[in-house]
């Protein structure tokens, strides 16, 4: 079997993970990220619509303000979306390591919205910054 610490070798992961990584910051791009400072900006002047994809309970136990849940309105998205489809609309979920959020900013972009962002810091890093929670 071949040596894993072989140049040859080593030269292949790494070429593997430079292609991951290109893949994840490209798909990353598509959907820029939003400051918390930002976002709470963008709520307080009601320019905004906030999806929360952390699923039902979660979205229960708090969410960011005015947010709508994803698990109860994510077939009939549209429905709660602005007609403007140059508004801002901002995905989160838990938290920076949390990829749940693309399954509502796809379908925003699917809907013809061209301004889809994502909270990265997501509900842990909203709370974190001592922002409040709505239940």
């Amino acid at each position: 079997h071949p040596n894993p610490n072989h140049p040859y070798q080593i030269m292949k992961k790494l070429i593997a993970l430079a292609f991951a990584l290109v893949a994840s910051s490209v798909f990353a791009a598509e959907f820029p990220d939003i400051s918390i400072a930002d976002l709470k900006q963008a709520i307080a002047d009601k320019k905004v619509t906030v999806i929360d994809v952390n699923g039902a309970a979660s979205y229960a136990n708090g969410h960011v303000p005015g947010a709508v849940d994803f698990a109860s309105k994510g077939a009939d998205l549209a429905s709660v979306l602005p007609a403007d489809k140059g508004a801002l609309v901002v995905a989160y979920c838990g938290g920076p390591q949390c990829s749940a959020y693309k399954a509502a900013a796809k379908k925003a972009a699917e809907l013809g919205y061209t301004n889809v962002k994502h909270l990265s810091a997501g509900k842990s890093g909203w709370v974190a910054a001592g922002e409040a929670v709505e239940k």
